[in-house]
């Protein structure tokens, strides 16, 4: 495969400044397309294979969101700056400096689409497409379906889970070694994790501030802010054609997406029979394909 052009850059945004890649060209013509990772706070490394979405001539814009990654982080802010609407702001922001607003499209992975679904649902100038891969429609629905996997998993992996929450003891290996038993089945199971994976995983763990303000130790045990977060009340609001995407073994079940396919009118709903949370990685290109086909066909 030939090499693909690549720009960096760096824009200011409230107290710091949100870093950001560009592959291919921005005036190629084509709508670009905006990443936008999940966590919170996982950065962008994990999707980095959605670059591969330019090879059609369509510029594909990663960013590592405000306290993460390569941009500013803030670890000294208090849990209330931490909001949906910092990342949104965010966001339009990003699209404003690239000179985008006429006209883009939007993919969000975990976090990242119900970061996509918060900012479709305020109906933004010049969105063109929304893909909502691999995320809950509102937390309660992903812990109890988190919970509900727990309960068919072999009883050791249950037992040390559930010791080690209760008593806080999270950075236990026995408890960080049944987490990595989850995560090799429900999050992705390629394994060994490739290293653009890993290094989203490592990254969290030298900064966790927004990862574990937001959303708690791990991807199944939700502390944090966003416990209640629940987008299905404003998703009849969103006006522009949806693609959701999920996995067959996703820590975000059926239960949990299926709010976007009924409120979403003419969505799009796809499975990734062999994929769990990262369908990206796990099935790169028959997701590449049928996420390239769904924006060539909005365009």
């Amino acid at each position: 495969m030939t090499e693909l052009k690549q720009v960096e850059g760096r824009t200011k945004f409230g107290p710091g400044e949100t870093w950001y890649r560009i592959t291919g060209d921005l005036g190629s013509g084509k709508p670009p397309i905006f990443i936008l990772h999940g966590g919170p706070g996982a950065a962008h490394n994990y999707a980095d294979s959605y670059k591969l979405l330019s090879r059609g001539g369509r510029a594909v814009v990663h960013y590592d969101q405000i306290g993460c990654g390569l941009s500013s982080h803030h670890p000294d802010m208090e849990p209330g700056f931490w909001t949906p609407q910092l990342f949104v702001d965010e966001l339009e922001n990003l699209v404003d400096h690239l000179g985008q607003r006429q006209a883009f499209h939007v993919l969000g992975q975990s976090w990242g689409g119900m970061l996509a679904a918060e900012y479709g649902s305020r109906r933004p100038k010049g969105v063109k497409s929304l893909t909502i891969a691999n995320s809950p429609a509102s937390m309660e629905l992903w812990v109890s379906e988190a919970m509900r996997q727990r309960s068919e998993m072999p009883q050791d992996i249950q037992d040390a889970l559930n010791k080690h929450e209760k008593a806080g003891t999270y950075s236990d290996p026995e408890y960080q070694k049944a987490t990595m038993w989850v995560y090799e089945r429900h999050v992705c199971r390629v394994v060994p994790f490739p290293p653009e994976v890993t290094a989203s995983f490592d990254q969290i763990g030298k900064d966790p501030t927004v990862y574990h303000t937001m959303n708690g130790p791990n991807e199944f045990f939700v502390t944090g802010t966003l416990k209640n977060w629940n987008i299905i009340p404003e998703l009849h609001k969103i006006n522009v054609p949806t693609l959701i995407i999920s996995g067959r073994h996703d820590e975000a079940t059926p239960a949990c997406v299926k709010p976007y396919a009924d409120n979403i009118k003419g969505s799009r709903w796809v499975i990734f029979e062999d994929s769990s949370h990262m369908p990206h990685v796990e099935e790169k290109e028959l997701c590449m394909k049928t996420v390239g086909d769904f924006l060539d066909a909005n365009d």
